[in-house]
């Protein structure tokens, strides 16, 4: 048996500094072992994320990304999601950088495949989903101060774990045998230097306001962990109990001068919403009953009263009061207990819950160009706007139709109050059949309630009536008429009379029931003297999802919605039976030191979509004590979840450009005329100055599962005794996969083909819009869509020196190398681009932590996170037109201080050079001009946090 080598030592070593993608997880291995019996018990300690089997001698044939509580210590994040967002295997998905759309939830993107293809574990069993808007499991149940460490499985999951590992699997394992007592306080914020140049000119043209110099520290946020841990009944049991809390402040976009005007889609200027406190208004007499669109105008109300053509600048700057980071509380509190009755008997119980409200706050209601009819001696209208109307249309018009676009600056902004409990609970027992088998039964509950409280809304059919529109009840009683068409004539009280309140409730719950033995086999290979070792196991799966929606909601009743939203429910049920075969092939031969193969098998039956079979074969092949190869195959799949397969089909918005909008429109006449724009309409169909579109999302009971094979192969070795490296490539094809066509690209292909398959799935609104009421919008519900293909390059590298200065200095580095990533719903290879249907994951990305040590009293690290170049592939943005995004280099820096035995103290800056993020125009933005919660987003980060033990 091979308990020492080389390579094992130095996988331990990288452990003790949260080496990255080692062979080994150990939950022991970071201990500092003397003499080959203490380093053989550190070795039957060890187990193996990705696979259940347990055995004294195993080494992971899958790379494992491996983060220690250290390094989540020293990043300063008390949110876990910033954590993973700053690996370079992970993309930004659902962050507190989101305002517009947030769902309130925090979610994690492996590699960029899809936040549902991201399989979440704690303590190696899922979590449940996160809420009403989000089927991923929310990170805001990790309490980042109880993480032992993180585990990133690389490539498919499946045969092990079941369902949704497509991209891999993120473990936290947490610290379930913590002794004593320990109080952790923490403050942080952020600090930026105004002086944006560009962003500064074009707010000046426009005379907006901005900040300017020093922000101070703003966007603050504090916290309170407690943790405790004991054991009990004379050492046969363990309990380990915590309680924290986390408040962080609001910051509003106002608070940058690079985020402080919503730029346009060129990002050439500060552009915003043509829903402006001045209305903007198309107008069209009515003729025979419709709205004659040949003669419509689009008209601003001048602040003299009348009205004028649309030049353009009369747009609204709704950035300000956006928020740029939402404000948050969260409470968790949780508990692990394990009892050893006897060698064959040892419950356990893993129990918690996490509380969290957010609000989202966005930019002041209004009316966003919903239409109405009004006589044209309605009162709405002064007499000098009625005489302009009839010299416009004729004097014998005397009904007309309007599209108006009034914000309601009298109000306050919109805001979405958005609240989480989740709770879990698992119950289980393990212990030994026999000397060599051992058992795991468990049973796991998880339930997460939210909520959404949507304020400061207009309601639309108020509006109607306080107009004096055609067809509305009159505006008598209670009811405040809205002079839309008077210049500073709307009243706060007139504006609050509008205002409605949408509400929607649900609960999503997950019940696990699962069970394995495994062990080693009395028989092994003629050419090995290793025995085999197996699991095999069951799981029954049961997950539910209900989300009721409030009529408003459903009606789409708030002007600002952008569409309804629906009530949802839905379920499943999947049966599994699992197994897994290790087979050592052979050992301690020349040019063998040792080999392994893994095989593993899953049968599921779906209660939506019937039986899948997922499979794996895995080689780990120790070539000597100094040197892996490592190759595995995994057959992946994803079963639809439940809203993807029951949602109903509703309106709503997506980001983007419509290539035949504006004067100048990208594709030609004829192709135009493919996507529903007439040969006299080419060049007129306006551009959303927000740059949103309508679309009709929805789910499909029809779906099958997505099926993806992945594949690894990589070497890891340790050519001196204080290096140690890794390089892993691995490779991700997924087919049959659930999503969208996506609207903007079903619109391009649409214009580029004609093909009926694109274009029965648009439909214009009237003068070509996308945009402008809801006659207009692209279908773009789940089907089965196609394929994508995912491939890179891991590279990982520890490096120690000794007795330097008298210390010692570790170097750690974590980089990843994207060489395809290709969607049929983007079209293209999206590694290293960025367009409205890539994300700009770059080439390549790394961070690198050098950490001096020169006693037991403090240590200093300074950390380089590197983000590559990123080409910009479309036409519209001029910021990035010929140069793309430039690389991306942060700088922090972190120390820690040994104050006496039970105190310790921690301070760090992130970000030391205050780097701002790169900025983008308005239709590649997901917040504030930029990507945000992906770069770093708000300048340089400040924090702090002492330690007391007991």
């Amino acid at each position: 048996m091979y308990t020492n080598n080389k390579l094992a030592k130095s996988i331990r070593l990288a452990l003790m500094f949260g080496g990255a993608s080692l062979a080994l997880s150990g939950t022991a291995a970071a201990q500092d072992q003397s003499g080959d019996e203490e380093a053989e018990e550190a070795q039957e300690r060890i187990t193996v994320t990705g696979s259940r089997i347990k055995r004294t001698d195993y080494e992971s044939s899958s790379p494992v990304q491996i983060t220690s509580s250290e390094e989540i210590k020293n990043s300063g994040f008390t949110r876990i999601e910033d954590l993973m967002n700053s690996l370079p295997q992970v993309e930004a998905a659902q962050t507190s950088y989101i305002a517009n759309g947030a769902s309130g939830v925090a979610t994690l993107d492996l590699r960029g495949v899809g936040t549902n293809r991201t399989l979440v574990l704690m303590n190696g069993r899922r979590l449940q989903s996160g809420g009403i808007y989000s089927q991923a499991p929310d990170v805001n149940q990790v309490p980042a101060a109880l993480v032992e460490r993180v585990e990133i499985l690389t490539g498919g999951g499946s045969a092990t774990y079941g369902a949704d590992a497509v991209a891999g699997v993120v473990n936290f394992v947490m610290k379930d045998d913590f002794e004593g007592l320990e109080v952790n306080v923490g403050a942080s914020g952020y600090q930026h230097s105004n002086g944006n140049d560009y962003m500064q000119g074009l707010m000046d043209a426009r005379n907006f306001g901005y900040p300017t110099g020093g922000s101070g520290i703003d966007g603050k946020s504090y916290n309170i962990d407690v943790t405790m841990g004991s054991t009990f009944a004379d050492g046969k049991g363990h309990a380990t109990a915590y309680a924290t809390w986390r408040q962080i402040n609001e910051l509003r976009q106002e608070s940058r001068d690079y985020s402080s005007c919503a730029l346009n889609a060129a990002g050439t200027a500060c552009g915003g919403s043509a829903t402006a406190p001045l209305p903007n208004t198309y107008f069209a007499p009515i003729v025979g009953g419709e709205y004659d669109l040949d003669q419509e105008v689009l008209w601003s109300l001048g602040a003299d009263g009348t009205f004028r053509p649309y030049d353009g600048s009369n747009v609204y700057n709704y950035a300000p009061i956006n928020h740029f980071m939402r404000p948050d509380t969260r409470y968790t509190m949780g508990a692990f207990v394990n009892y050893d009755v006897n060698d064959s008997f040892r419950p356990y119980m893993e129990i918690s819950y996490m509380h969290d409200r957010t609000v989202a706050q966005i930019a002041e209601s209004g009316v966003f160009f919903q239409y109405f009819e009004f006589d044209i001696d309605n009162a709405i209208f002064s007499d000098a706007q009625r005489a302009q109307l009839q010299d416009a249309f004729g004097a014998d018009a005397d009904t007309v139709g309007a599209y108006i676009g009034k914000r309601n600056v009298e109000g306050g902004p919109r805001q979405n109050a958005l609240e989480h409990s989740a709770y879990r609970m698992v119950f289980g027992a393990e212990g030994y059949l026999n000397s060599n088998w051992s058992y795991d039964l468990s049973f796991q509950y998880g339930s997460t309630s939210s909520s959404t409280a949507y304020i400061n809304d207009f309601y639309v059919d108020y509006i109607g009536s306080a107009l004096g529109a055609n067809g509305y009840d009159a505006c008598t009683g209670d009811c405040i008429p809205y002079p839309v068409f008077v210049p500073n004539g709307v009243s706060a009280e007139a504006a609050d009379g509008l205002g409605g309140v949408a509400i929607m409730n649900g609960i999503t719950s997950q019940r696990i029931l699962s069970g394995f033995v495994t062990g080693e086999f009395d028989a092994s290979l003629p050419s090995s003297d290793l025995p085999m070792a197996a699991v095999f196991g069951f799981e029954n799966r049961e997950v539910d999802f209900e989300r009721i929606a409030d009529t408003i909601y459903q009606e789409g009743a708030l002007a600002g919605q952008g569409g309804p939203t629906n009530s949802l429910a839905g379920g499943y049920n999947v049966k599994e039976l699992f197994g897994e075969l290790s087979v050592p092939i052979a050992e301690g031969r020349d040019g063998i030191d040792s080999m392994t193969l893994d095989l593993g098998v899953r049968f599921s039956d779906y209660s939506t979509s019937g039986n899948e079979t997922t499979y794996k074969a895995a080689l780990d092949y120790n070539v000597t004590a100094d040197w892996k190869i490592r190759a595995s195959y995994n057959r992946a799949v994803r079963a639809p979840n439940v809203a993807e397969l029951f949602s109903a089909s509703s309106l709503g918005l997506w980001s983007g450009e419509d290539p035949c909008a504006g004067d100048t429109p990208e594709y030609t006449a004829a192709q135009c005329a493919n996507t529903g724009v007439p040969t006299d309409q080419y060049g007129s169909v306006g551009e959303s100055p927000a740059s949103q579109y309508n679309g009709i999302f929805g789910g499909n009971l029809n779906l099958q599962p997505e099926v993806a094979d992945t594949y690894t192969i990589g070497v890891v070795g340790n050519p001196l005794d204080n290096l140690n490296f890794t390089v892993d490539y691995w490779a991700i094809d997924i087919e049959d996969v659930i999503g969208t066509l996506g609207a903007e690209n079903t619109l391009r292909q649409c214009a580029l083909t004609g093909d009926a398959v694109y274009c029965d799935n648009v439909v214009r609104g009237p003068g070509g819009s996308l945009w402008r009421g809801e006659d207009g919008y692209v279908i773009a519900t789940n089907l089965n869509v196609g394929t994508e293909n995912y491939r890179g390059i891991d590279m990982n590298v520890n490096y120690t020196v000794e007795d330097v200065l008298g210390g010692t200095i570790t170097a750690r580095m974590n980089g990843s190398y994207y060489l395809e990533k290709y969607t049929d719903a983007a079209g293209v290879d999206c590694a290293g681009q960025i367009s409205t249907n890539c994300f700009p994951q770059p080439d390549w990305r790394h961070s690198l932590a050098v950490t001096y040590t020169p006693d037991d009293i403090w240590t200093a690290q300074v950390k380089w996170r590197y983000f590559g170049g990123v080409d910009y592939t479309g036409s519209t943005d001029q910021i990035l037109l010929d140069r793309g995004i430039a690389s991306q280099s942060y700088i922090d820096l972190v120390s820690t201080f040994e104050v006496n035995e039970n105190t310790s103290l921690l301070v760090g800056i992130n970000n030391v050079l205050d780097k701002e993020p790169p900025l983008v125009g308005g239709s590649l933005a997901t917040n504030a001009n930029t990507v945000a919660g992906f770069y770093d987003t708000l300048g340089r980060y400040i924090h702090a946090s002492v330690t007391f033990r007991f």
